[in-house]
């Protein structure tokens, strides 16, 4: 199997070498000056996506910041985590939302910030959270934020360039090279569709990647495992309403609550002795079997800022052999 390094380095390169192509196309059918426009727009607006993000998700998540003297065992742990990640601690935050969840946000590793939701707190073993944590500070010592913001810059200037190649195209209809500005339109709507799949891809590479992470920080495979179970039975449980109001932020959570009823009933099948975990023994038994995925399983992920469950956790089941 590829590595996930080499995943991430050919997901890079296909990246730049379609918005090479398509800056080549623009640029000789719409003269440098209208491209240069296209690149600064679309890197003010990452800036300012980057500067006022952390802001954004604190309003809409409710958001609100803990002092040392709040939740002590949990400053505890983030410190302890933090200090076997090598980066500073992190600030550290509880949201009111009702799915149980994680995650992770902020500029970078000195501006890192790890919020868990209320429900979380009462739903997750010690292990099964110190595990979760652990994965959310993994995300910040790789700047996941960072790199998926500059990867999602890419679909956003093929979407420009689309967009105005198609309006000058029909603007200048009679124009002998209003045909090539359309054609030329048309081509950067197909790799706008095509790079919005790559960075979904990347998404899904960096959660692996954080998965591996927690356990490098010396959290057991079956804790991160049994917590994931968890989250997906809890967000299955959870009011649609509640869903909703959170569907811009789902690429944040540690796992897509939108899919967590399908989610459950392919985990169930993992929990053999139904204790409501999954256990080490369970994990194992894992490592020697092949998951089978239908193609709207496929579908579905290809869609999806998280991977299928069912392969997170085949991919946590081999991390054990590297104990």
């Amino acid at each position: 199997m590829i590595s996930l390094q080499m995943r991430m380095f050919l997901l890079l390169s296909a990246l730049f070498g379609i918005i090479y192509a398509i800056f080549v196309m623009a640029g000789t059918a719409m003269g440098v000056g209208s491209f240069n426009a296209y690149l600064v727009l679309s890197l003010v607006i990452m800036f300012g996506q980057y500067l006022l993000g952390p802001k954004l998700i604190e309003m809409t998540m409710h958001i609100r910041y803990l002092g040392p003297q709040e939740l002590p065992a949990l400053h505890r742990m983030v410190e302890d985590l933090a200090r076997r990640a090598g980066i500073p601690k992190p600030r550290i935050c509880l949201s009111e939302v009702a799915i149980p969840n994680a995650f992770a946000f902020g500029r970078g590793r000195r501006d890192g910030r790890v919020c868990v939701t209320r429900g979380i707190m009462n739903l997750l073993s010690e292990d099964e959270l110190r595990a979760v944590i652990g994965h959310e500070l993994a995300h910040i010592k790789n700047r996941d934020v960072l790199t998926i913001t500059l990867l999602s810059v890419i679909p956003a200037i093929l979407y420009r360039i689309a967009w105005s190649s198609i309006y000058h195209g029909a603007y200048r209809r009679n124009s002998r090279d209003s045909g090539g500005t359309a054609v030329i339109g048309l081509t950067a709507f197909l790799f706008y569709f095509i790079t919005n799949l790559l960075v979904l891809y990347g998404s899904r590479i960096r959660e692996y990647f954080a998965d591996k992470g927690s356990v490098e920080m010396g959290n057991r495979p079956e804790a991160l495992a049994s917590a994931l179970y968890k989250l997906v039975y809890g967000a299955a449980r959870t009011d649609r309403n509640e869903l909703r109001e959170t569907e811009g932020l789902k690429a944040f959570f540690l796992n897509d609550p939108s899919r967590a009823m399908n989610e459950f009933r392919d985990l169930r099948q993992l929990d053999v002795n139904r204790s409501g975990t999954i256990d080490s023994s369970e994990l194992s038994l894992l490592q020697n079997k092949e998951i089978k995925l239908t193609a709207t399983d496929h579908m579905m992920e290809w869609m999806s800022t998280h991977p299928n469950m069912l392969k997170r956790i085949k991919h946590l089941s081999e991390l054990k052999n590297t104990l």
